[in-house]
């Protein structure tokens, strides 16, 4: 680590069965993990390594808990990572309790905005913060945003990968479902294109809640925001959705890819991305199992995130 550099360390405690997955998780945001886990202490001991050369605080340690930690330089919106983690887990259904340690908690909120700027996206899609003033140039389309507390400002290049598709697929009056919406970003970004019907769902309660803040911020009235377990809750649509856009993570796009050509149409453009490169090949097995074909990829910084079609 850079001394001169300003950190903070994201520590997600869980059950340790769940270490592996929370690990994984948490590696996309960084590599550079720290994991405490206490679990095969019983084991060492058991096969002959003696107690008393083990700290006391750890031989007391609650043998059925981790924790997973990462380091994040505050120039890199901590805050924003840490939502990432967040949505994700609880995506996945996995118990977790999150701590960050290197900023003062009445700070934590507030303390990335400094560092999230305006950002273009794609050939004219501008994500702008509320609270900067961005100036257009001509041909440009801004999108307002007010994270909060949902992940999606269009900093992390899984967004970013996932909005240059939406407005590369968004065709005026086409239909939009955005999959775990975050901040609404990107079904907000499709309205803006010139999408006709957009519905947005997450899990999350309060992921729904700020998408439909940053729709309204936008005056994007035709931007449907509800809670929904995957594609449990989501509204169908006749002929279903021209565009489906998924940028979750890679374990729940496998598990959504048997059920979005219920919700596709048939000449639709499904949209996924979250999705670390190591795992790409493994994911479009899935989809390609499920009648898909690569129609675009794209990879950044580790990141995979591609355009299918029916095959």
């Amino acid at each position: 680590m850079d001394d001169n550099q300003s950190w903070v360390q994201i520590k997600v405690t869980c059950d340790a069965k769940d270490t592996d997955t929370v690990a994984s998780v948490m590696s996309m945001v960084d590599n550079g993990l720290m994991i405490e886990d206490n679990s095969d202490i019983d084991d060492l001991i058991k096969h002959g390594m003696y107690g008393e050369l083990i700290d006391e605080s750890l031989l007391e340690a609650d043998r059925t808990k981790a924790a997973v930690s990462v380091f994040i330089p505050t120039i890199k919106s901590p805050a924003e990572s840490e939502l990432f983690i967040r949505g994700r887990l609880e995506a996945l259904g996995i118990p977790f309790t999150v701590e960050h340690i290197g900023v003062r908690e009445e700070d934590w909120a507030d303390s990335w905005k400094q560092y999230y700027k305006p950002i273009k996206t794609g050939r004219r899609l501008v994500i702008v913060p509320v609270w900067e003033t961005y100036e257009a140039e001509p041909g440009e389309i801004t999108v307002l945003m007010d994270p909060g507390m949902a992940f999606g400002t269009g900093t992390h290049e899984t967004t970013r990968l996932c909005a240059g598709f939406v407005e590369e697929y968004t065709k005026p009056g086409c239909s939009v479902l955005d999959v775990g919406c975050g901040s609404g970003i990107l079904a907000i970004a499709a309205a803006r294109l010139g999408a006709g019907k957009c519905f947005a769902c997450d899990i999350d309660p309060v992921a729904v809640r700020v998408a439909k803040e940053n729709a309204a911020l936008n005056g994007t009235d035709n931007v449907t925001c509800a809670v929904s377990d995957l594609l449990k809750q989501a509204e169908r649509i006749p002929g279903g959705y021209d565009l489906v856009v998924a940028n979750i993570v890679a374990d729940i796009i496998i598990r959504l890819a048997p059920d979005v050509g219920d919700y596709l149409a048939e000449d639709g453009t499904f949209v996924v991305s979250g999705i670390i490169a190591e795992r790409a090949e493994e994911v479009l097995a899935v989809l390609r199992a499920n009648g898909y074909r690569v129609a675009d990829e794209h990879f950044e910084n580790g990141w995979y995130a591609a355009a299918l079609r029916r095959a």
